[in-house]
């Protein structure tokens, strides 16, 4: 018994995720990528990767998110909307798939 209910719960939870990547997003341009800045020289200069959000500490988020993300602490601090940080709360994390994909956007300047 104990077996079906973790395979059942394994197959929505599985579901659930691939349902979720599998909606289309429509891309922009990133203005925090790399761009090239060519001078009057041979030589090239790129500008380095910012955060996404002025004034919010990388360091921050990611310590946030390690011992509050449960409570979408680091949600909270780089100024989500109240209704989808309180979702994730209810919902843990999206079982912790809204999570991890909350720390690489993090890391990649995405957030």
């Amino acid at each position: 018994m104990k077996i079906k209910l973790l395979l059942s719960l394994l197959v929505v939870f599985l579901t659930f995720s691939t349902s979720y990547a599998s909606f289309p997003v429509k891309r922009t341009a990133n203005s925090n990528a790399k761009t090239e800045i060519t001078t009057g020289n041979t030589e090239t200069e790129y500008t380095p990767i910012t955060s996404s959000v002025a004034g919010k500490d990388l360091t921050v988020g990611i310590i946030l998110w390690f011992f509050l993300g449960w409570a979408a602490g680091h949600r909270w601090y780089y100024g989500k909307p109240t209704l989808y940080n309180i979702l994730f709360i209810v919902t843990l994390g999206g079982l912790g798939v809204w999570w991890v994909i909350d720390l690489v956007n993090m890391i990649q300047g995405d957030f």
